[in-house]
């Protein structure tokens, strides 16, 4: 009975993980590099694909200069209907997604630093097999993400099966062992 109960609170444990990172691609916020694609129901002269530029501002039709760099996909959607609904659409039916996320950073003890296209998913592990793979002197315990958390950058701890997300430089530091 006890290993019943602790399989099932481990199912409930790996649930939520993975739950918990579909929310964080629900609640990704745009950055510079992102393509994006906007699409107006019925109205392709309002549709556009685009990646969003280090300034973060795209011109859209009618609306003029959008600031996108830290909205949401739904966010921007809702600015866009607000925008466009009244003077110039009765009930615009409009949908923001994701086409190209912006590209991660990893560097130190693997084989090919540089960036890569992010993939939703992506562990350090993954990441550093994208790279080439670890190096003979890399270390698995000491790895650090810099990631862009609202606004600021932060230094983050992190294991080999830890998350990756777009705009993220992991850095694979030297085992002494």
């Amino acid at each position: 009975m006890k290993y019943k109960v602790l399989g099932f609170l481990m199912c409930c444990l790996i649930s939520t993980l993975s739950f918990s990172q579909q929310i964080n691609l629900s609640q990704y916020r745009l950055g510079s590099g992102d393509v994006i694609k906007i699409s107006v129901f019925g109205q392709s002269d309002l549709s556009l694909t685009t990646r969003v530029p280090h300034m973060g501002v795209i011109n859209y039709p009618f609306l003029g200069d959008i600031q996108v760099v830290g909205l949401t996909a739904s966010e921007l959607e809702s600015n866009i209907y607000k925008g466009l609904k009244g003077d110039y659409l009765v009930e615009p039916s409009i949908s923001v997604t994701v086409e190209e996320y912006r590209p991660f950073f990893i560097d130190g003890e693997v084989k090919k630093s540089g960036g890569y296209p992010y993939q939703p998913g992506l562990s350090v592990d993954k990441a550093a097999a994208l790279a080439g793979g670890y190096t003979e002197r890399a270390s698995r315990t000491k790895i650090l993400i810099r990631r862009d958390i609202s606004g600021e950058q932060k230094l983050i701890e992190a294991k080999p099966t830890d998350t990756v997300l777009p705009g993220d430089i992991v850095t694979i530091q030297q085992s002494f062992f």
